[in-house]
């Protein structure tokens, strides 16, 4: 059991002032003249919709679902490296050019592909005009067919190569056209983001699939909040997370079902889709989790709280002068603390000078 000392110049003080107490009935009489000789001030419940149940620190991610690593269709040699760590992108732009051999060869496969496939399109329609005037046989026309869709389906299939490898429908068509091949290989970007990494050097030969950048839209970031296990029974799905010392805020959309072995915490995930400019990718950094409150809740200063036995007291203003009421500490933010019980959210109560107060409802000097 702790000992509350006052000071004497303090129990002077409160014995000019004319203190009276019951402490039986928790009430404690003082004048309306000795107040300010007290150093006590009055104050307002203000109340409140929710409140902090935990903080708990967490890790900002991207999701994986909006990040990317942009790799090389095609082995080649670098030439250019257009984009810059941190810069933003947008789809289709060009990233990287490599001179590739390969995509050479893949030209030159789709253009005979094409060829031919041409040579059969005449025989094709040659062969269903001659079918329709009873010229030739239908076995005929059945074989003319087959190879003519057999030859289609391979110069599809050479098309959907040069695609794979990073050409675009308009360059397909002009290499059809000019029948020149260009060895010219171009990366481009996926979606529209910002650059996190640059994962390559101008100037280097690569091989298929290394990869060149990685990056990422950010318009929605996740929040990996580490939760103590015995703690996680409070927390629930659509619970409000704030970003300590910044207006972000999220919402918790997944509970994880394991523990973390290391430290005894289980992944809560939040997603934030506002203001995700303040915040960045691996950071680090601390977080509230907010509940609306199901009954009266109310902030006040910690300095209007006495604490006495393991329980916390406030101070309700009378007409004789203070009553000591018991409440509920629901959570703390700074200099404040969210409070609840028997309250109509009316009463005046002391925010400053509940230490003499508390002294004055034990006995001066007291033990508590």
């Amino acid at each position: 059991m702790s000992l509350f000392f006052v000071r004497p110049a303090m129990v002077l003080l409160l014995a000019l002032a004319g203190f009276g107490s019951h402490a039986a009935e928790n009430v404690i009489q003082i004048s309306k003249e000795n107040l300010d000789n007290l150093g006590i001030k009055l104050g307002k419940l203000e109340p409140v919709t929710q409140f902090p149940v935990l903080s708990a620190p967490a890790k900002v991610m991207v999701p994986p679902t909006q990040e990317y690593i942009v790799s090389a269709s095609q082995a080649g040699l670098i030439d250019k490296m257009n984009v810059a760590v941190g810069d933003k992108v947008e789809k289709g732009q060009v990233l990287v050019e490599l001179n590739s051999p390969e995509l050479l060869t893949l030209q030159r496969e789709y253009l005979k592909a094409d060829s031919l496939r041409r040579i059969h399109l005449v025989n094709y329609n040659r062969d269903k005009k001659l079918l329709e005037e009873g010229v030739i046989p239908e076995r005929r026309w059945l074989e003319t067919s087959s190879e003519y869709h057999s030859v289609v389906s391979e110069a599809d299939e050479q098309r959907q190569l040069l695609e794979i490898a990073g050409m675009t429908a308009a360059e397909i068509d002009h290499l059809v056209k000019t029948r020149r091949l260009a060895g010219r290989l171009r990366a481009r970007s996926p979606i529209t983001g910002i650059v996190l990494e640059r994962l390559a050097v101008a100037g280097t030969r690569i091989d298929i699939l290394a990869p060149l950048y990685r990056i990422a839209n950010l318009d929605e970031l996740w929040l990996e909040i580490a939760i103590p296990q015995e703690r996680i029974g409070g927390i629930k799905i659509g619970d409000r997370v704030m970003v300590e010392n910044s207006e972000v805020s999220a919402k918790i959309t997944l509970l994880g079902q394991s523990v973390n072995p290391e430290n005894q915490t289980i992944l809560a995930r939040a997603v934030v889709t506002k203001d995700t400019a303040s915040l960045r990718a691996g950071q680090r950094l601390n977080t509230r989790i907010i509940q609306p409150s199901d009954k009266a809740t109310f902030k006040i200063p910690n300095t209007a709280i006495a604490q006495n036995e393991g329980e916390a007291f406030i101070f309700i203003r009378t007409q004789q002068g203070f009553l000591v009421t018991p409440v509920t500490v629901a959570g703390k933010q700074g200099d404040e603390s969210i409070i609840s019980g028997k309250l109509t959210g009316n009463e005046e109560i002391a925010v400053q000078g509940a230490v003499a107060l508390k002294a004055n409802w034990l006995g001066l000097g007291s033990d508590e």
